[in-house]
């Protein structure tokens, strides 16, 4: 409508100008104390002292309990070394594979570093600091069986942990007649394979030597390599403080070997080539 028009309309017709409703709404907020801008998560945590991190405390060995019930795994000691680090108190957040992100978004956790694989899909809803280690997504199922293709696959019993990447990687290959059973996390599918309830099991490699060690007599082995997948810290978005913190110290520890002696203390193997360059 005309300019003109607007101001011809009776006095009690007319709605103040935008900018200076926006003005008002502005000093509204102010003097009630509220900001338009979200609290920066870095102060947040600083001004706790203490670095709120959600871990799978049942995906060996990214996360798990010793024998004394203590948490341990390479993702533990990454979120221990990082709290020292900045000099905060670490508080571990239990979570599984289909609730870490949730328990980031409603603020639950401040960071997760949970074996947590960076994704289109995820990174629309969350951010990723740079890779600090790796996982690979494979099919396993006993030496006896053969599986060389996906097709393989048909009339086969699969466990997973839902939500997961290799939840995801899978079921983009597995025939339709193929049964997957997804389990809350790593220990209920891991459970599964060793008693024989599943055949298949789409995982990491480490929690097919798991089902090893537990019964031998699987001899479960990687049949098919879905993907190999960066594993990175999860943040909230739009915290780039926070991630420019945590991508510094990444790269820090990769340069000085902390973050390699980690993973091979329970991986038994180095970091892919692929985590050491990436982001650097």
């Amino acid at each position: 409508m005309p300019l003109h028009m607007l101001h011809s309309k009776p006095a009690r017709h007319k709605r103040p100008a935008l900018p200076s409703f926006l003005a008002l709404l502005a000093c509204s907020l102010a003097l009630l104390g509220i900001g338009t801008a979200q609290a920066d998560q870095l102060d947040s945590i600083m001004t706790a002292k203490k670095l709120r991190v959600a871990i799978d405390l049942a995906v060996p060995p990214y996360g798990m309990k010793n024998s004394q019930q203590q948490p341990t795994g390479s993702d533990m000691e990454t979120a221990q070394l990082l709290a020292k680090d900045l000099g905060l108190a670490l508080e571990i957040v239990p979570t599984n594979g289909a609730s870490r992100i949730a328990l980031l978004l409603g603020n639950k956790a401040d960071v997760v570093i949970s074996s947590l694989s960076i994704t289109p899909e995820r990174e629309r809803i969350i951010d990723f600091s740079r890779p600090y280690a790796g996982i690979l997504s494979v099919v396993g199922a006993p030496k006896s069986l053969v599986v060389k293709k996906a097709a393989d696959l048909e009339g086969k019993t699969i466990a997973t942990a839902r939500g997961t990447t290799n939840d995801q990687e899978l079921s983009k290959i597995a025939p339709q007649s193929a049964t997957v059973v997804r389990f809350d996390d790593d220990a209920g599918s891991l459970a599964a394979v060793v008693s024989g309830q599943a055949q298949v099991f789409a995982t990491a490699p480490s929690l097919l030597k798991a089902v090893n060690d537990a019964n031998p007599a699987r001899q479960m082995e990687v049949k098919l390599v879905m993907k190999v997948n960066p594993l990175a810290i999860g943040m909230r978005k739009g915290e780039t403080r926070l991630k420019a913190k945590v991508d510094t110290w990444i790269g820090s520890q990769l340069k000085n070997g902390q973050l390699n002696t980690i993973y091979k203390k329970f991986h038994g193997t180095d970091l892919p080539e692929l985590i050491l360059h990436a982001g650097g």
